[in-house]
C-alpha cells in the first residue's frame, strides 16, 4: 500500500475530514489532498507528527517498505505490539514486552533474554530449542539494545 493511499484510510478509518487532519497538522487542506493524491510526501517532521496523531508508526505511513523488528528480542513489529516512549509517543524500535514508557520492561542481560526467547519459541512455536538457541546467540547481540552493552 502507497503513502497516499495509507494516509486516505487512516483519516477515514479515525473519521475526520482533511481539513480537520490539516487544522491538527498546521498545514492547509489542500496540502493533506496533495498527500493524499499521492502529488507530494509529508516532510519528516510531518511524518513524525501524523505518527503521533494516528498511533502507528512512521513505517505503516510509508506503506511499510520494511519490517521492523524489536532491538531487544528480536520479535516482529506492527503498530499494535509496538512499545511507547515516556511521552507516549510510538517507539518503533522496541515491543511493548521489552520496552514501554520510556523505559525497558525487562531488566535482563542478553543471556537472559536468550533463554527467555527460547522458551517462548520452543513452547508457543513448537521449535526445537536446540536450534533456536544457537540461532538467538548469534543474532540478539547484533540488536541494538545489546550492542550498547
Amino acid at each position: 500500500m502507497e503513502c497516499k493511499d495509507v494516509l486516505f484510510s487512516l483519516r477515514e478509518k479515525k473519521g475526520i475530514s482533511q481539513q480537520e487532519l490539516a487544522d491538527r497538522m498546521f498545514v492547509t487542506r489542500q496540502a493533506v489532498s496533495r498527500w493524499e493524491r499521492g502529488e507530494t510526501l509529508p516532510s519528516s517532521d510531518l511524518l513524525k507528527k501524523l505518527s503521533e496523531v494516528f498511533q502507528v508508526s512512521i513505517n505503516t505511513l510509508l506503506g511499510s517498505p520494511r519490517q521492523l523488528i524489536c532491538q531487544s528480542c528480536g520479535m516482529p513489529l506492527t503498530d499494535d505490539v509496538m512499545g511507547h516512549d515516556a511521552d507516549g509517543s510510538i517507539n518503533q524500535d522496541y515491543c511493548k514486552w521489552c520496552y514501554d514508557g520510556g523505559a525497558y520492561v525487562q531488566d535482563c542481560t542478553v543471556e537472559e533474554m536468550i533463554a527467555f526467547c527460547t522458551d517462548i519459541m520452543s513452547k508457543e512455536q513448537g521449535l526445537d530449542p536446540e536450534k533456536v538457541r544457537p540461532y538467538l546467540q548469534d543474532f540478539l547481540p547484533k540488536l541494538a539494545r545489546w550492542k550498547k552493552a
